[in-house]
Parts: structure tokens; sequence; C-alpha cells
């Protein structure tokens, strides 16, 4: 027990929704978008992906955060 605490992760993150309005709830549009933006990001290791959902007067709202770290090291 005399380690705990002496350990430290950095972890990455990002946040993703679709444009608010009628399509906004497009889960698969989405999940195409976030595949993109993790084609951007080059070696990368996703380590947890997280689906919110909030409502609005335009219905449901999903966004999907993405944690990750660089495969690379950095």
């Amino acid at each position: 027990m005399d380690d705990v605490g002496k350990t430290s992760w950095t972890i990455r993150h990002f946040s993703q929704a679709n444009p608010s309005g009628a399509a906004q709830g497009d889960v698969a549009a989405l999940l195409r978008r976030v595949a993109d933006s993790l084609d951007r990001l080059g070696a990368i290791e996703v380590m947890d992906l997280v689906l919110h959902t909030e409502v609005t007067e335009d219905g449901t709202w999903p966004s999907l955060t993405v944690y990750f770290h660089s495969s690379a090291g950095e």
C-alpha cells in the first residue's frame, strides 16, 4: 500500500455531437463523425467510449466522449 498515489496516468479525451437540429439524434451519423475524428488523430489507443443523451426541445441529442492515449507515447 505504500505505492498508492505514486503512479499517475494521463488520458486524453474529446466529446462530439451532431449539429443541433432535425438530425441531431442520428446515432449512426454521430458514430461516423467520431470515426472520422479518430482517423485524423492518427496512432492512438482508445480506452473507453461513453454515450450521453441530452433531451432538448428538438428531441434527444446524443454525444460521445472518447478517452484515449497516444500509441506513440506522447
